[in-house]
């Protein structure tokens, strides 16, 4: 049974950065890239962020690795 992201942002824009909220509970900032997918979760802090605009795919719901 797989376990819900902590956090799911929707964004208008095909590419997005995470830094876990920045400040001293953050992470260094990763850029991603939703073009293929649709959405993407963070490989430090998991939360997920979908493309609003995603036109391809039959569920757009992948993982980067």
């Amino acid at each position: 049974m797989p376990i819900d992201p902590p956090e799911v942002i929707e964004t208008d824009s095909p590419k997005v950065c995470c830094d876990g909220d920045g400040g001293a509970l953050g992470h260094p900032r990763v850029y991603y890239d939703l073009h293929a997918h649709g959405a993407v979760d963070c490989g430090y802090c998991d939360r997920r962020f979908v493309w609003t605009g995603f036109k391809g795919g039959a569920d757009g719901d992948e993982t980067a690795g």
